[in-house]
């Protein structure tokens, strides 16, 4: 086990890392925006008026993502009810809203996944890093897990990522038993396994859950966006290994 060093704080007996995907590894605001306005416009085609009022419950507001809002933390489960909703409003009825929304958001998709999202700056190393020193590494994600697969294949990350969990159907953040479930794929306790993401709800899970810590990281300088967080850093390689 090892002790992991983070500003002020201190992490000891620690066996595994779980890092969030978006906005913590890949750097998906644009990815993101661009996947809200394009589901908006399809949408807007259909039923004309109703693109704004979704651009709003997205938190997309011209070119500014709220890392806060619906498009940047919700799981695609939450963003296609989510969507439902707003188009059930229009008097359609349910089950023909969730299939317009799920229609639109898939095709969404395969138009902004032809420019996918970076990787943040120094993340491979980090990752290789905290690998090369024993540590298990997993990515717990709201994305759905083929999304997930894809991003670590990608970027060839499958080498340091011993764990791809996304949100399909069932649970999600901030549900504490999502955590405990990934650990147990990991083959560790919470109580030795830390998390790393951007948003409350990775802290909140991950405090409910009675992980050793969370770790907020806010690559924007916002740190109410991970409010919870027992430190909030702002680079990936702030996490650093400091004993044996």
């Amino acid at each position: 086990m090892l002790t992991i060093h983070c500003g002020n704080a201190k992490f000891e007996h620690i066996q595994a890392i779980f890092f969030d995907k978006n906005g913590t590894l890949e750097d998906s605001e644009v990815y993101l925006r661009s996947l809200g306005q394009k589901a908006a416009r399809l949408i807007d085609a259909q039923i004309p008026g109703i693109g704004e009022p979704l651009l709003m419950a997205y938190g997309i507001n011209g070119n500014t993502l709220d890392h806060r809002g619906l498009m940047a933390v919700a799981s695609r489960r939450e963003t296609e009810i989510a969507t439902a909703a707003y188009i059930a409003e229009t008097g359609r009825g349910w089950f023909e809203s969730l299939k317009v929304a799920r229609q639109y958001l898939d095709e969404a998709e395969k138009y902004t996944n032809t420019t996918p999202a970076p990787l943040f700056p120094g993340t491979l190393e980090v990752l290789q890093y905290l690998s090369s020193a024993g540590l298990k590494l997993g990515i717990l994600s709201a994305a759905p897990t083929a999304e997930v697969k894809d991003f670590v294949v990608r970027y060839q990350l499958t080498d340091y990522i011993q764990a791809q969990i996304g949100v399909d159907e069932g649970l999600s953040k901030p549900d504490p038993a999502l955590f405990i479930h990934a650990c147990q794929v990991l083959g560790v306790e919470a109580k030795h396994t830390l998390m790393v993401g951007d948003s409350v709800g990775d802290m909140q899970m991950a405090r409910h859950a009675q992980a050793a810590g969370c770790i907020g990281i806010t690559w924007i300088d916002k740190p109410d966006n991970v409010q919870g967080a027992d430190v909030v850093i702002h680079r990936l390689d702030e996490i650093q290994i400091t004993s044996q």
